[in-house]
């Protein structure tokens, strides 16, 4: 009974902030269009416009900005524009719920970055006029965004809503290594001591885990060895990087990074099947005996990085990432000691490892209603977009922490490379925003990375992604593609999307750790799924994917 409330109570918050944010948004009036009467200046041409103009922004945190006003790139940008920006930091744990409430209640900023719209909320906020249309100010002023169409072919079209209104720019990072984020990496230097192959098997692994756990393996006589750790992680726009379901839970079903599949052309989640049961008992297994620490379902990645870091002696064995900057400072010396581990096979043959072909991640920068001048602020958003603007807000500043490549430097890719990185990145700086927002890294521009074996991490990422998970990609065409949905059907989605995530969430958390019984409570589980509606849910998801494969 406390679930179904649980649930109730959700929908009904969805429905209110939705309601909120219907009626706050009529006070506005018609979108805007480019034209004449824009205060800016052309196309290409800058400064932007020609007095101060100040913006209000709100932008999802990061535990490596130290402060989005004094940040080095914020200063350039706002040299070379004439805009300033008011920064309103949304917590990293809590920017979704911060993002709803300031909707509902009207209290929204001109500017959104980083606040990973989704196409249903683009839908719903487009549609009430919360959020403005950029069609107009692409076509007169959208230099780097039409660049970026013609090098990335799938972006026009997702980036368009069903009303063929385009109401955000989104991040374009074609990154090899990315589209197998779902990883697990493993302590070698403790495999090696304790004379341990890789493990191949969910049960080799569990044998592995329970090595660790008994054979001291970091040799300081202490049982102080965690063999599994992750912690708490976003949603799948952020691939859930240290969250334990995503790689191991591929062993047992299939899935893509959104926990959906396409099965004989018909679209199904992976959290209500039988492998899904059996994963959730062998995760169980491996906390009965303590081999996952109870911090995974509680901590965040800044605390699992302490764990990673611990000074007296290292005390981790394994850990869901995509990367080891999740876990550990990527310039210590613990870095050489961690490798992926393939895709493990489960009891009944799967071996799948999740692959994401769509390199785009959905409203990264949004204008709304309250912008007095949308023009300049799209010319902004537009200039995000540029080659130059990607280097300095994801790398740093020419010169200092990245340079132009020398003739002879050879990228990723294995040919001249075109720019080198000069520092590390992860750590807490103040040079750049450290990914967030829009901008465009193409393939090209990724694999251009000269290869440098003093900063070795993107090298290893691209070599252990093509050695231990490519060859066990998942068929692309199982991957449920990015889905456009009509307004009712967003609305509609809205209330029912966000209930079942947090219930799959909240029931795997006491499966593994035991606070249900799942052999029990799994029919209940299931029918407590059906009543949040997740077969319309699957219905809704059936409808869009059908209107996407006619284009096809």
């Amino acid at each position: 009974m406390r679930k179904g409330v649980t649930a109730l109570v959700s929908m009904l918050t969805a429905t209110a902030l939705l309601t909120g944010a219907c009626s706050s948004a009529k006070q506005n009036g018609s979108e805007p269009e480019a034209g004449g009467s824009d205060q800016v200046t052309e196309a290409g041409v800058f400064p932007i416009t020609k007095e101060k103009t100040t913006y209000k922004v709100m932008i999802k945190g990061s535990s490596i900005v130290e402060n989005f006003a004094t940040n080095e790139f914020t200063k350039w940008l706002e040299e070379k524009t004439n805009i300033h920006l008011e920064w309103e930091v949304a917590p990293e744990k809590s920017f979704q719920e911060k993002l709803n409430v300031a909707l509902a209640s009207g209290d929204y900023p001109d500017i959104l970055i980083n606040m990973s719209i989704s196409p249903i909320q683009q839908s719903i906020y487009g549609k009430d006029g919360v959020f403005i249309p950029l069609n107009s100010y692409i076509d007169k002023y959208g230099t780097e965004t039409k660049k970026m169409w013609g090098q990335v072919s799938y972006a026009k079209d997702l980036m368009t809503m069903p009303d063929g209104k385009i109401y955000s720019l989104p991040q374009i990072n074609q990154c090899y290594h990315c589209s197998y984020g779902q990883k697990m990496f493993i302590n070698q230097t403790w495999l090696k001591k304790l004379g341990l192959s890789m493990p191949t098997t969910t049960d080799e692994f569990y044998e592995v885990l329970k090595a660790f756990k008994e054979k001291d393996p970091n040799g300081n006589g202490k049982a102080d060895e965690i063999p599994l750790v992750g912690a708490v992680g976003g949603p799948s726009t952020t691939i859930q990087q240290t969250q334990l379901d995503p790689f191991i839970m591929s062993a047992f079903v299939e899935k893509d990074f959104a926990y959906k599949l396409v099965k004989d052309g018909k679209v199904q989640v992976a959290y209500n099947q039988p492998g899904w049961k059996e994963g959730l008992k062998y995760l169980n297994k491996l906390y009965k005996e303590g081999l996952i620490a109870s911090q995974s379902f509680t901590q965040d990645k800044n605390q699992l990085k302490q764990m990673g870091m611990n000074p007296e002696a290292p005390i981790i064995g394994a850990v869901p990432a995509q990367n080891q900057g999740n876990f550990i400072e990527i310039d210590s010396e613990r870095f050489k000691d961690f490798v992926t581990v393939p895709p493990l096979k489960g009891p009944s043959g799967v071996q799948s490892a999740p692959f994401q072909p769509y390199y785009i991640l959905q409203g990264q920068f949004v204008i709304t209603n309250k912008a007095k001048n949308p023009a300049a602020a799209f010319r902004l958003a537009d200039l995000l977009m540029s080659e130059e603007a990607a280097l300095r807000s994801t790398v740093g500043r020419p010169g200092q922490e990245w340079d132009k490549a020398a003739d002879g430097e050879l990228g990723l890719d294995g040919k001249q490379a075109k720019w080198k990185q000069l520092t590390t990145f992860g750590k807490l700086q103040n040079v750049h925003w450290a990914q967030a927002g829009p901008s465009v890294r193409t393939n090209e521009f990724r694999l251009g990375q000269y290869a440098d074996p003093k900063i070795p991490l993107e090298t290893i990422l691209y070599n252990e992604s093509k050695k231990n998970y490519e060859p066990y990609q998942l068929d692309p065409k199982k991957v449920v593609p990015p889905l456009f949905f009509t307004n009712e059907q967003s609305e509609e989605l809205a209330n029912i999307e966000k209930a079942i995530s947090d219930y799959r969430a909240e029931f795997f958390a006491k499966s593994v750790t035991g606070a249900v019984d799942i052999d029990k409570e799994w029919d209940n589980y299931l029918n407590t799924l059906d009543k949040m509606n997740l077969k319309r849910y699957i219905e809704i998801h059936q409808q869009a994917y059908d209107e996407w494969s006619k284009k096809k």
